[in-house]
């Protein structure tokens, strides 16, 4: 079985816009601003042998705020600038009830199962609770990136890290532990 790097998209991977303190999504490929170091972190992640794959919940979509086809852009453009394997995408809303929105795990299974993914020697990387609670569901180690976004955590993480710039350190540091 392969080891992962489950990333969040927007405000692990992208910069979001902050409203009310709560993140967004870009809405366009041309909106999309790396967060820092994000690029060699996963550099490091493949070199020491990572499936890195991208789970985001996009739930615009479901509300006809955002096309598919835009989300499916933001996609192509970070695919282009950074070594992600795959990337998993939820258009539902909560009310959809479907088994791949955050934190329901599905996205996370069902790459597991197309990459022959050992879960729990895997990571889990996110800035919301809808992350973490996934990443704990399947099973995996978590890391959460405490922003001070206006919501609360509802399972603790294994760790808690406050920028984008700590990933690498945090999980090739406990790599050898999971």
């Amino acid at each position: 079985m392969r080891r992962a790097v489950f990333l969040d998209r927007d405000g692990v991977v992208n910069v979001p816009r902050v409203v009310d303190g709560l993140p967004y999504p870009p809405r366009t490929a041309g909106e999309v601003v790396l967060t820092e170091v994000i690029a060699d972190a996963l550099r490091g992640f493949k070199a020491a042998g990572f499936v890195l794959i991208v789970v985001t919940n996009q739930p615009d979509v479901a509300c006809g705020m955002l096309r598919l086809d835009d989300v499916h852009a933001v996609h192509a453009r970070l695919g282009a600038l950074l070594p992600i394997d795959a990337f998993y995408c939820c258009p539902h809303d909560d009310k959809d009830g479907c088994a791949c929105r955050k934190p329901k795990p599905g996205m996370l299974l069902a790459a597991a199962q197309e990459w022959h993914i050992g879960l729990r020697a895997s990571f889990m990387v996110g800035d919301r609770w809808r992350d973490i609670d996934a990443g704990t569901a399947a099973g995996c180690t978590t890391v959460f990136i405490d922003y001070g976004y206006h919501e609360q955590l509802r399972s603790a993480p294994h760790h808690t890290i406050t920028s984008p710039r700590e990933i690498a350190a945090c999980i090739l540091k406990t790599r050898a532990t999971v």
